[in-house]
């Protein structure tokens, strides 16, 4: 199953509406580290509402231990430093979406280490830096459930 792990995220409305696109999926959500809110901050809470209990939710400390958690799963890191499309990356069922914090991103030492599974989202506007996480998340997501067979015409449902 894809997985969506947030490195250390630091705005509660944004993790929050993650976590409602991960139960909306089944998809699970992984946070890693130190989160810039407690994870029981009424901003995340209210941004999820009432599907919390649906979320899959898993903590890690660091990268390492989410890695040691899903040893048969590909790490693909998101950053808008790539130079490879999202749109032009083979997702397999197997893949974890690594999205880093809102304000800086993923290390440098993580991408260069990983550069050759670093995506990122083209933007058409050279005057905006990044996109929302949330946004982020929810483009990429869907394309990896796309390419999967997890989602299709409106009436097919997500397995």
């Amino acid at each position: 199953m894809i997985r969506v792990a947030l490195v250390e995220p630091e705005i509660p409305p944004n993790t929050g509406n993650v976590a409602r696109l991960c139960a909306a999926t089944k998809v699970p959500l992984h946070i890693v580290g130190v989160t810039g809110f407690r994870m029981d901050d009424k901003a995340v809470r209210r941004a999820g509402l009432d599907y919390w209990p649906q979320v899959i939710l898993h903590r890690h400390a660091d990268l390492a231990s989410l890695q040691e958690s899903l040893p048969d799963t590909r790490l693909v890191y998101l950053t808008t430093k790539a130079d490879r499309s999202y749109a032009d990356w083979a997702f397999s069922p197997q893949d974890c979406l690594v999205f880093g914090r809102e304000t800086r991103g993923l290390p440098e030492d993580v991408l260069r280490a990983n550069w050759d599974r670093c995506l990122t989202i083209p933007m058409l506007n050279p005057g905006v830096r990044s996109l929302n996480l949330a946004t982020a998340v929810a483009i990429v997501l869907y394309e990896a459930l796309r390419q999967n067979g997890l989602i299709g015409t409106a009436d097919k449902k997500l397995n």
